[in-house]
């Protein structure tokens, strides 16, 4: 019941300012998509919590922020860039923004690690976790099989050769990673802070389709035909390049 008046204060304009959201250990809130820009009194996620981020929201200003241990802003693939600013917070081991890309697919485009600025004003961690590598390459596609060939006839012709299969399609690049920019204090110790922005994996390749059967022999009271070759098999298809490391500025005020 708590979570969905958390809900419901979010979806009005007039209150997001002053809105609490807690995540409970081992929970999963995600936030609606109302508004491009949210404003944050307070924000929790307890160990092991996980906040859902829409792709349709572009700016998140949280006054006060606490991560527990393993707590996670997951933060949905997107063209459009992401700014997290937060004015005070404690962040325990393990926790992690990610903003990973999107597989696709041969009907869907992938999306790269998205791009993201993230400002943390008066905040302690022991380790931040920025999670903004690219996504896999989408998988060429399997050959077809080839067709088979026909067999000879009684009186007349002869069989034919099995058709030879459809070769694999190439696996896709992999999606770059994110273009990231950090802007920390000056004293903010830069070691604490994990950014991971490498390319995703090159999709892997398709395989090809198996040859026809070729056309069987047939033996008649007078006449006979030998059978065909069977149809090659189509080759395999190359794997997918790995995708460009994404782009990290680290600022400090």
């Amino acid at each position: 019941m708590r979570r969905l008046l958390l809900l419901a204060t979010l979806c009005s304009p007039m209150a997001l300012a002053q809105a609490l959201i807690e995540v409970e250990s081992h929970a999963l809130l995600r936030l609606p998509a109302t508004t491009d820009v949210l404003l944050v009194e307070r924000l929790s996620i307890a160990d092991n919590g996980t906040l859902m981020v829409p792709a349709g929201l572009t700016e998140i200003r949280v006054s006060e922020l606490r991560l527990g241990r393993d707590a996670r802003i997951a933060i949905a693939p997107s063209e459009r860039p992401f700014r997290l600013h937060v004015g005070r917070g404690e962040i325990a081991p393990g926790a992690q923004i990610s903003a990973r890309g999107a597989s696709g697919s041969r009907l869907k485009q992938s999306l790269p690690g998205r791009t993201l600025s993230i400002r943390l004003e008066n905040v302690t961690t022991d380790a931040l976790i920025v999670d903004a590598r690219g996504s896999a390459g989408a998988p060429g596609y399997v050959g077809l099989d080839g067709a088979d060939g026909k067999a000879g006839g009684c009186a007349w012709g002869q069989a034919s050769r099995g058709h030879d299969g459809q070769n694999g399609g190439d696996g896709q690049t992999g999606t770059a990673g994110g273009r990231v920019r950090v802007e920390v204090p000056q004293a903010f110790p830069l070691e604490r802070l994990q950014i991971r922005l490498d390319g995703g994996a090159g999709g892997p390749a398709g395989e090809g389709g198996s040859g026809g059967s070729g056309g069987a022999s047939t033996g008649c009271w007078l006449y006979s035909a030998d059978g065909a070759a069977d149809g090659r098999p189509g080759q395999t298809g190359r794997a997918g390049a790995q995708g460009a490391a994404g782009d990290l500025d680290l600022v400090r005020f």
